[in-house]
């Protein structure tokens, strides 16, 4: 019997685009049930995606510190999403439920 040859799997492999790094967001927003840290560290790949030390350079914040705050251990303060939301070029929108 053959082995199978896996990979590793990394979603930032496939984030390559501003659409693509969207509609990631929208989904797992969408599926998080209200869970602030998943989506945090759903923005913290994206924001791998797009280069950690520049997404925190153009947030103000230092590399450490986003690293943390969207490791999805623990919850960012608002501010903070803003700020990195913003940093990557996406926008935060509202729709009725």
């Amino acid at each position: 019997m053959e082995k199978t040859e896996t990979f590793p799997y990394d979603v930032v492999d496939y984030l390559t685009t501003h659409e693509d790094c969207a509609a990631y967001l929208d989904a797992c927003i969408e599926e998080s049930d209200g869970d602030a840290a998943f989506i945090a560290a759903a923005l913290g790949n994206i924001a791998r995606a797009k280069g950690m030390a520049q997404v925190a350079k153009d947030a103000g914040l230092s590399r450490e510190s986003l690293y943390k705050a969207l490791s999805g251990e623990r919850n960012p303060d608002f501010a903070t999403i803003l700020k990195v939301t913003s940093a990557m070029g996406i926008k935060l929108h509202a729709a009725v439920a």
